[in-house]
Parts: C-alpha cells; structure tokens; sequence
C-alpha cells in the first residue's frame, strides 16, 4: 500500500526510497509484492534512473516482479541491449508472462526479437498468439495474420477479446476498426481503440466516418453487436436482469436486446427491486441498467417519476468507477425527459473540468433533440460553446450537430 500510495508523493525521495526496496535483497513474500507494485509506481513517475534497478528485477525468481519489470521497462523507453536480450531470453521461460513479454519488446522496438516472437505466433494460448501476431507487424512492418486478430475478437472468453482489441491497437491496425466496432466488450474497450487509432486535435478533425464510428460506440446499440452467446429458449425476466450483473459484455448485451422485447409493466418491477438492492452500486450493471431506461420509451408515468432522478443522478456522479454512466444517461435523459436535460447543461459546464469528454460529445449528439423544448436558446449557446471544445471530436461533432445527428 505504501509503494503504491507513492504515486501521489512525486519527488526525488520518493523515487530513491522505491529505488532503495528494489535493491533490498529479501525472499519475503511481502517484501517481494511490495517490490512489483514499486515497478510499477517508478514506471508512472517515469523515473528514467531506475531503469537498471528495474532491468535487475528481470532476473528474479518470481515471475510476476519480471512480468512488472518487462512492463515498466517499455513505458520507461529502456535503452539497455542487456536487458533487451535477457527479455528475449525469457520467452524460453514457459513460466514467464510472454504476452507481456512480446508486448514490451515491441514496444520498445526490439527489431532482434523478431525471429523470437515470431516462433509464437501459432501458440495455442490465444494471448499469446495475438501479442506474437501483433509484434510482429510492428516490428516487420508487414500485415500478414491480421485477419486473425479479428476472429479473436469474437473468442469465448472475454479476457481473450479485450487483448484482441489491444493487439490490434498495438499492430496499429486501422482497418480492423469496423471489426472492433462490432465486438461484444466494453465499449471503454472500443472507444479506446478508436481514439489511438484515429488520435485527432483541433488542428486535424477527424473523418466523418471516424465521427460516425464514435456515435456508433457512444449510442452502444446492443444490435449492432455480434455477440458470441444466444439462448437456447426464452428466458424469464427475473433471469435476463440478473444477466446485466455478469463480467462478460457478450451475455449483457444478449440480456439487453431481450429485455428490449418485454413489455414496460413487467419489465419495470424487477428493474426497480433489483436497483434498490444492488444494481445502484455495481457499475457494470449500473451502465446497462441507465442505458436500457433510455432506449425503452414506452414507461408509464410511475416508473418514469422513479427512472428520471436516476438518471439525473447518473449523469453527475463523481465517483470515477461510474464515469461510464455519464454520458449513457446523458442519452436517456434526452430520449425520456430533453426538458430536464436541458436544465442541467448550465450546472454541468460550470464544472466543466469534471465533464468528460464523452459527456460533453454526447451533448453534442442530442442537442437536435433539445430544440425541440428550447424557447431560450441554452441548445445553441452550448452548441456554440462545445464548437470550440478542446477535444477534436467533440468540436467536429458539434458542427455536425447544427444540421442534427449523423
């Protein structure tokens, strides 16, 4: 905890006291956590004069201090042909991480690996493949193998498609975009994918399609997904809603276009017990909970009086693991209620430091909708205010938003 608190102490004391644990010559099992989580601080403070007390920590007996010290090393740019080569030298290791492995020698543009990472691009572990398939792309720089990385995309596990998405970031394979769209993940998943591959500023806007892909992941349309799941019968309603709960986005989303199918009066009872009793905190839940409020218009008056201070509350909650939440009742307010949505915007912007990005672009996205209900002009003031946004998406957007959506 002390080794990890250190990130918010940056300073040279800091840095020598973390330096000072690396170097500490102990088989304790505390000890040895507390270095990993030393790494990994030193790596985000970009301490540049750790790197040979990291390199050390390649050497070690315990594989998850070499699998930190492989990572901090690439995000510290290690210079070190030594260490290069002892990383390589651990691929043979089969108790090692090679995934990340592969991924710090790419990343740090180890061309010599090459031949190394290349004996693993039909390993039977699918982590490890796409990293060995993505490397070397980067490192080669030719493109074969690819189409692999998309199938994975559509892999039964979960884990295995969200690294999928990263080797596709890391292969900086652009074209696979509109597979990654359609990937049944989180979409902080696709979203990330699109905002390394298409990077933009104010200086260079984005594409219209790039702008549609970015409305296509911001409205999360549980249809336009290619799921790896489907029922073998209808489910009951009870069962569907608990699927909101489950870790893997495939099984969410299924849950969600079949709640889509329910009618409003049975569907609104178990939403209601299952938010009060756990859905208002699990944040996984909490986002498919707040986006299927808004993309079911039919609530009678009862339940939208219960729905429309949930997702008042949605949209202003500061806690961080609830970010995702944001912008999906930004949506919903505009589908159910634009009137109480246009009357947050001005508190909203005034603490506009707090409004993500995303928030912000999805007003973009809705302003059209709140013309309709505007007899002030607030739609067009913001409208004006979000065309000089920052955020090269968000700016474009709010052009586009003057003529409605995309």
């Amino acid at each position: 905890m002390a080794a990890a608190h250190l990130i918010n102490c940056p300073c040279i004391e800091t840095e020598k006291a973390l330096v000072g644990l690396l170097e500490k010559d102990s088989s304790e099992q505390a000890v040895l956590i507390a270095k990993r989580k030393a790494v990994d601080t030193l790596a985000r403070l970009e301490c540049l004069d750790a790197i040979p007390a990291i390199g050390q920590c390649l050497y070690s007996r315990d594989a998850y201090l070499v699998e930190n010290a492989a990572w901090a090393l690439r995000q510290l740019g290690c210079p070190s042909k030594k260490l290069h080569d002892q990383m390589i030298s651990l691929l043979n290791d089969s108790s090692q991480n090679r995934r990340i492995l592969i991924q710090s020698l790419a990343g740090l543009n180890v061309v010599q690996a090459l031949d190394s990472i290349s004996r693993f691009r039909q390993d039977s572990s699918p982590g490890v493949r796409g990293a060995a398939i993505s490397a070397a792309t980067a490192l080669s720089g030719e493109a074969s193998g690819l189409d692999v990385l998309a199938e994975h995309l559509l892999l039964p596990n979960q884990m295995d498609r969200q690294c999928a998405v990263q080797d596709i970031i890391d292969a900086k394979a652009d074209s696979l975009m509109p597979d990654v769209l359609k990937a049944p993940v989180s979409p902080v998943f696709r979203m990330r994918a699109l905002r390394l591959l298409f990077p933009t500023n104010q200086l260079e806007k984005p594409s219209k399609q790039v702008i549609g892909w970015v409305d296509l992941v911001i409205q999360d349309d549980p249809f336009h997904l290619e799921l790896v799941h489907q029922y073998d019968q209808d489910p009951e309603v009870k069962f569907l809603v608990s699927e909101l709960f489950n870790p893997d986005f495939s099984r969410c989303y299924l849950a969600l276009r079949a709640l889509l199918a329910q009618p409003a009066e049975c569907l609104f009872p178990v939403l209601h017990d299952a938010w009060e009793r756990e859905a208002h905190n699990d944040y996984g839940a909490h986002y498919f909970f707040v986006r299927l409020f808004g993309l079911k218009p039919s609530w009678d008056a009862s339940a939208r009086d219960w729905i429309i201070p949930l997702l008042v509350d949605a949209v202003t909650n500061p806690r961080p693991q609830f970010l995702k939440s944001c912008h999906a009742a930004v949506l919903s307010l505009a589908a159910l209620e634009p009137r109480v949505l246009l009357e947050l915007l001005p508190g909203l912007f005034n603490g506009c430091a707090r409004v993500g990005w995303e928030v912000r672009y999805t007003i973009a996205v809705v302003l059209p909708l709140l013309k309709s209900v505007d007899h002030s002009g607030v739609s067009h003031q913001f409208n004006q205010r979000l065309l000089a946004d920052p955020d090269g998406y968000v700016s474009c957007r709010s052009g586009l938003s003057i003529d409605g959506p995309s």
